[in-house]
């Protein structure tokens, strides 16, 4: 397959060269030019190495404290109704008050969080509450913290070098998620649970100290006379009439439902290796090996012409990989190759996805779409979570692993074949500030403007 990318010469005549290799290249210019965004960045990394500790520490306990694999997913619904509220509540707090000051009480308030998760797996005998309320309490300063990170980011690095600055905070997720749970294995074996969420207050804590170094960035928007129901409702009639952006929330749910089977790791881990530690810490790192790779090699997501074209044979790879991993359970190597395969897949998928959201959604409403859209990310994998968990308590993990895999790329494309906006969307097309402006968009291309 050639890709190619367009010269953004005028609406009218669009010339087409071969891409370079240099194209491919992650921009750094947001580093070298705020040093505000240098902070965030590193802030941002050290939060996710400690929180990826987290990732094998939760499932891990509650496995080893129920031996369940539907009790691991009932992580995911605990935190499902936090993380909506948190989520949601950011998107409109983002918009009223200093969202560094909103980072920084969430932050600090997770430290607390994860202290309390260290001493209750210090003792005896840890109680399953402590767990749950814990991950419920957790959620919720997330969706706080996380959609006030995305409201703060054009103040920090300028329109200009959004996609670039999204690139590079992509990156360092992809950074935690191989190092994280790659220590976390070994740390579990070598000193045990408490050692992991010690570990990731630390550095939560190191976060919250290096976002105190940011400017103040008071809010520079919103309608502070609109209730917060009153501005959550304007979202959510934009998306239901807008299929472009509907059809962008729906392929998401086919991979967060059917294509995350993370919460049955310990399980089949156990079942085929015999592991509670090291292949399991593999297990959940190795997706983020493909997904750094993705990101690292991203640069023609913003070229190609047709984008949601791309997304759709995105996603539905993210079912291909883990159906393979379903086949290919028993045999570690192939395993972990078809887990970086779901993670290359999958970091491919999101970054077309927001791009085309934020393309193809108005000032503003950009706050409120992009709390929806995280509510939705957070959400559809904790349902996700729970179907996978039942499956492989009724037919066992690798065959619940296929069934999710076909399921995926069904719904893949059955949505890109539904929705031809969605189908025919790109980011060549004018945004939706110059569809509202009056400038229409090229004749086929799909887009729909109702409801903004």
């Amino acid at each position: 397959m050639r890709l190619t990318y367009i010269l953004p010469t005028s609406t009218s005549t669009r010339k087409e060269m071969p891409m370079r290799l240099g194209d491919l290249v992650i921009d750094v210019t947001p580093l070298r030019a705020s040093r505000d965004f240098r902070f965030l960045f590193a802030a941002r990394l050290v939060s996710v190495l400690g929180l990826g500790l987290t990732l094998v520490a939760l499932p891990l306990q509650v496995w080893q404290l129920t031996r369940s694999s539907w009790q691991v997913g009932l992580i995911g619904v605990v935190n499902m109704v936090p993380m909506l509220v948190g989520t949601l509540a950011g998107g409109v707090l983002a918009d009223r008050m200093d969202r560094r000051r909103l980072i920084l009480l969430a932050r600090g308030g997770a430290v607390v969080v994860f202290a309390a998760l260290a001493l209750n797996a210090m003792v005896d005998t840890p109680y399953l509450w402590v767990i749950y309320v814990c991950a419920a309490v957790n959620s919720i300063l997330n969706g706080l913290s996380v959609t006030a990170l995305m409201a703060a980011t054009p103040a920090l690095v300028g329109r200009a070098h959004l996609s670039a600055a999204g690139a590079l905070m992509a990156l360092t997720a992809q950074l935690g998620a191989i190092i994280g749970p790659s220590v976390a294995g070994g740390l579990t074996e070598l000193a045990g649970l408490p050692w992991n969420y010690g570990l990731t207050a630390a550095a939560t804590l190191v976060t919250t100290c290096l976002i105190a170094f940011i400017r103040p960035l008071p809010r520079t928007g919103g309608r502070p006379h609109e209730s917060p129901l009153q501005s959550i409702a304007g979202g959510l009639r934009f998306v239901a009439g807008n299929r472009l952006i509907a059809g962008l929330l729906l392929i998401d749910v086919c991979v967060a439902v059917f294509a995350m089977p993370f919460v049955i790791f310990p399980e089949l881990t156990e079942r085929v290796y015999g592991d509670g530690g090291t292949i399991l810490g593999l297990f959940y790192a190795a997706p983020g090996v493909g997904a750094m790779v993705a990101a690292l090699t991203s640069g023609w997501t913003g070229t190609v012409r047709h984008t949601g074209r791309y997304l759709a044979i995105a996603t539905a790879g993210c079912g291909v990989a883990v159906a393979g991993l379903g086949l290919t359970s028993a045999h570690l190597w192939p395993a972990l190759f078809f887990l970086a395969a779901l993670g290359a897949a999958d970091t491919t998928s999101e970054i077309l996805r927001r791009s085309l959201l934020q393309h193809h959604t108005p000032d503003h409403l950009q706050g409120r779409i992009s709390s929806l859209w995280l509510a939705q990310t957070n959400i559809s994998p904790a349902v996700g979570g729970i179907e996978v968990g039942l499956a492989a308590r009724v037919a066992g993990p690798a065959t619940a692993l296929v069934a999710g895999g076909v399921l995926c790329v069904v719904g893949s494309l059955a949505v890109a074949g539904t929705f031809r906006d969605l189908r025919d969307a790109s980011l060549r097309d004018p945004n939706a500030e110059q569809v509202r402006a009056g400038r229409p968009a090229p004749a086929g291309d799909g887009q729909s403007s109702s409801g903004a």
